[in-house]
């Protein structure tokens, strides 16, 4: 059995990393990184959430996140098609929704983001119903975002209880 080795993947042809929908679907480069684009994408979404909820606090996050999904869907449905792969394992800004919705709770304890982390690449490769729904369709960016928006909805509500009994 071979070793993995890291490696960084190309764009698809026909695109240019500096075009927005394709840095934004990317998640600035991290969904490109081998192996685990998934969790690279996951980790590189950390900081900007954060510094999100250091400046706007908790619907903040929430509010960012709502927009990013919707800008995320037209990024991921573009990149998709460039590649010729609904759901390109570089599309990685649906782990950023996903993460950004797990962490809603978090607020600011760098604790519970870490929990939220786990939690939602727990989910996200689980995929419980829907996010199963969502991934086994894959029809375009919707089906793509919407997985990794379950799974956030998923670890939202481990770090909601564990965020709540912290506080007791």
């Amino acid at each position: 059995m071979g070793k993995l080795k890291p490696a960084i993947v190309t764009v698809p042809p026909g695109t240019t990393f500096s075009e927005p929908k394709v840095m934004l679907a990317t998640w600035f480069g991290s969904g490109l990184i081998r192996p685990a684009p998934g969790t690279m994408g996951t980790l590189a979404a950390f900081p900007v959430g954060y510094v999100i909820v250091m400046l706007s606090g908790q619907i903040g996050l929430a509010v960012c996140a709502l927009a990013l999904l919707v800008i995320g869907t037209l990024a991921a449905d573009y990149y998709g098609k460039k590649s010729g792969i609904v759901d390109d394992q570089s599309i990685v800004v649906d782990e950023a929704v996903g993460l950004w919705i797990a962490a809603i709770p978090a607020d600011k304890s760098v604790g519970l983001w870490l929990l939220a982390i786990l939690l939602f690449r727990i989910f996200d490769i689980w995929k419980p119903w829907p996010a199963s729904f969502f991934d086994n369709r894959s029809k375009g960016g919707l089906d793509v975002m919407m997985d990794d928006v379950a799974a956030g909805i998923y670890a939202l509500f481990g770090v909601s209880i564990c965020a709540l009994y912290a506080s007791i």
